[in-house]
Parts: structure tokens; C-alpha cells; sequence
């Protein structure tokens, strides 16, 4: 899947996400997106990782501190 297909299911669920909501207001969309794609993210580079947090932290970009701080979030420790 291309970084494009990711980003028309993004906009597609959120599309869906507001048509659902109807006249009601949506509110915090941008920590409940984060927050809901960041957790398969996670569980998807710590198997290409064999769970090593070192290398999936490099493979994310990110600090290893942060990595575990994350996994510990998403209950994936």
C-alpha cells in the first residue's frame, strides 16, 4: 500500500466519522486520529522488528525513551 492509499483511507474514515456524527460537533480529531492509527503502527513495525525496540525505534524515527513510552500507552508491554 502506497503512502497515497494510506492517506485516502484516512480521509475516507474521517468522512465516515463526521457523516456518523451528524449535527453533532467533533471534537479533539486530531488526538483521536493520532492516537488510533499510532497503536497498529506500533504493533506492525515491533513484528518487522521481532521486537527488538531499538531497531523499531529507528525504523519509526523516533527515541527508543519514546518508543517504550508509547508501547506502555497502547498496553503493548
Amino acid at each position: 500500500m502506497s503512502k497515497d492509499n494510506i492517506q485516502d483511507v484516512v480521509r475516507k474514515s474521517l468522512e465516515k466519522y463526521f457523516r456518523d456524527l451528524g449535527e453533532q460537533q467533533p471534537s479533539n480529531v486530531y488526538e483521536m486520529v493520532v492516537f488510533t492509527v499510532e497503536k497498529p503502527i506500533l504493533e506492525a513495525v515491533m513484528e518487522r522488528a521481532d521486537g527488538n525496540q531499538s531497531l523499531a525505534a529507528e525504523m519509526l524515527g523516533i527515541n527508543r525513551n519514546t518508543l517504550r513510552k508509547k508501547l506502555q500507552q497502547h498496553g503493548l508491554l
